[in-house]
């Protein structure tokens, strides 16, 4: 864990930007596509500490982005190269333009000042969609990920996120995967190799730093 001052430093609000990652009604909602990384996302607290996180960016001036993947109801230019792509169009819940499934969920706050991404194909907010190109213009060079799934979209990003020069720092209660104790172990040996890793306090104590400063 870096200290107090590193992570300050990490999060200047000029040069930051929090991403949440598929905290979609249909992938974490109770009426979700997928029972259990919702269940997971809910029980660990990781959604609620991504609203507490989003709230505070608000206040402190950081920029929040919400990653939402979605496909087409015909399908088209989406993936089916690989077995998760298949076995989603299956799915009871399908995370369809415009349909309530694709909305940020609850008790996740969407403000006016917000970006909200959308992609249909891929397993990364960062690969093949507008978000580099938005990042690079909002100034960013620390991207703090948050959201779902520690198993595949949160990897994806946050290699993505270092393949294309930025900071990443990962908040580690703030993000959720199945089985519950995959997502430590996949942080541990994986995520720490590459990315700073911190905890949903951590940041809050840096924005709540941040925000008085502003208010100075």
């Amino acid at each position: 864990m870096p200290s107090y001052e590193e992570l300050r430093e990490l999060l200047d609000p000029a040069t930051t930007v929090l991403l949440t990652v598929e905290c979609q009604q249909g992938v974490v909602g109770p009426d979700g596509a997928l029972p259990e990384l919702a269940r997971a996302a809910r029980a660990s607290g990781a959604l609620d500490r991504i609203a507490r996180l989003v709230a505070a960016a608000h206040d402190s001036g950081v920029q929040v982005m919400h990653a939402i993947a979605e496909r087409r109801p015909d399908g088209r230019g989406a993936n089916r190269n690989a077995r998760l792509f298949r076995a989603a169009e299956r799915l009871p819940v399908q995370q369809l333009v415009g349909s309530t499934a694709v909305r940020v969920a609850p008790p996740v706050e969407v403000a006016a000042q917000d970006l909200v991404l959308r992609r249909l194909h891929g397993l990364s907010p960062l690969a093949g969609t507008e978000a580099d190109a938005l990042l690079r213009n909002l100034g960013c060079r620390t991207l703090v990920v948050t959201g779902v799934s520690a198993n595949v979209a949160i990897p994806n990003t946050v290699f993505d996120a270092v393949n294309r020069g930025y900071t990443a720092v990962v908040v580690a209660d703030a993000i959720a995967g199945v089985p519950a104790d995959y997502t430590p172990a996949m942080i541990r040996n994986t995520l720490a190799l590459v990315a700073t890793v911190t905890t949903t306090d951590d940041v809050l104590a840096c924005l709540g730093r941040s925000r008085a400063v502003r208010r100075a």
